[in-house]
């Protein structure tokens, strides 16, 4: 018969050398304020740290750390990309931010606070999820 071969999920924990991985290509340089872009969908969520130009100085998403499927936009999830993003921003230097959310994912709030608790100043929040005026064409009604 043989040995049974047991596998076991991991319960939506971060992927460890991911994480290593991802905190090891950090970047080079060195400035006190930034921007952080927090892009929150039903589906993932998204975290970019730039300069004040806009340059990328670092990012990272859930799908990015290992999770998959439905767990990719959990309130976890985000929470874990904060944190990243916020230890490579502690690496370069960052002393404050100024904060974009777009989106309406679960994981908005939780990026953002796991973000914060890095020790990293949040000057300024806005919120510019992107709305329609008055979206495309209604379709017309149906004839029974």
């Amino acid at each position: 018969m043989g040995k049974k071969r047991i596998i076991r999920k991991s319960g939506g924990t971060v992927d460890q050398g991911l994480k290593s991985r991802s905190l090891s290509r950090t970047a080079k340089r060195v400035m006190t304020a930034g921007t952080l872009h927090i892009h929150a969908t039903y589906n993932n969520t998204k975290v970019l740290l730039s300069d004040k130009e806009g340059n990328t100085v670092a990012w990272s998403s859930s799908g990015a750390l290992g999770f998959s499927g439905a767990k990719k936009g959990t309130p976890f999830a985000a929470a874990k990309v904060g944190e990243l993003v916020g230890e490579k921003a502690g690496m370069i230097g960052v002393k404050e931010v100024d904060v974009v959310i777009r989106g309406v994912g679960a994981g908005r709030e939780s990026a953002l606070r796991a973000f914060a608790s890095k020790g990293i100043e949040v000057s300024r929040i806005a919120d510019d999820t992107p709305v329609p005026h008055n979206g495309p064409r209604a379709p017309k009604p149906r004839r029974i």
